[in-house]
């Protein structure tokens, strides 16, 4: 089956960027206590689904791999996924040879139901067109087991847009971007059967522009029990 036009796109772009991007992004956390203790939130919420036997969760939009490296290093299982073939992933197991990285697109991930614990996303939503956001809400339920965790991340606003980039680093590209305010995202995740846990906005840091919105969900269901 062809990939979605989005998708080609998003996954020529960041090929041709991949060297340039990792070496101005090794990790996107460094300097960001707001992020790191997110996900340090994100990290219990996966332990307390996860019962006797933590299952594995999933970085999704992985990048270079920094937020999949945090995620192992605070004792998780975990795994990295991408849709920049092959370079994006290259470097990420490059620089993180002891994980697992691969490429998928999130609306159609590559996993058989209910066998996640949870799902990271961070800045990865911000290039789903509108049309495509409710098929990868969709999959991140379905692949999710019940009670386990989802943490968003995304560029935000007083109203939804959208940008194209055709140039970065010196090469050609085309490159959507869109932001959404919490609402719209919250609005997909509902819709798509997840419940929303917390929602955190924070104004713009040094070098951005618009300010910065994170998401927490989960897929309903009980919660396992020790013992």
């Amino acid at each position: 089956m062809r990939a979605p036009e989005f998708l080609q796109s998003t996954q020529s772009s960041y090929d041709a960027i991949a060297e340039a991007y990792a070496a101005e992004h090794p990790d996107s956390l460094v300097g960001r206590p707001l992020e790191r203790a997110l996900l340090t939130a994100f990290v219990e919420l996966a332990r307390a689904s996860g019962g006797t036997g933590q299952p594995p969760v999933a970085d999704v939009g992985s990048g270079p791999g920094h937020v999949t490296a945090r995620l192992h290093e605070a004792g998780l299982p975990v795994f990295g996924v991408d849709a920049s073939p092959p370079r994006m992933v290259a470097l990420a197991r490059r620089a993180h040879p002891q994980l697992r990285f691969h490429v998928g697109s999130m609306t159609a991930l590559d996993l058989p139901d209910e066998t996640l614990g949870g799902i990271v996303a961070l800045y990865s939503i911000i290039h789903v067109p509108d049309d495509h956001l409710p098929a990868a809400f969709a999959e991140f339920r379905r692949v999710l087991l019940p009670g386990a965790p989802v943490l968003l991340g995304f560029q935000s606003g007083d109203e939804d847009g959208h940008r194209r980039l055709t140039e970065r680093y010196g090469r050609e590209i085309a490159l959507d971007f869109y932001w959404r305010t919490p609402d719209t995202v919250a609005g997909h995740l509902t819709e798509a059967g997840l419940e929303l846990h917390a929602r955190v906005l924070r104004e713009p840091g040094p070098g951005e522009k618009l300010p910065r919105a994170f998401l927490l969900a989960r897929r309903p269901g009980p919660v396992p029990r020790e013992g």
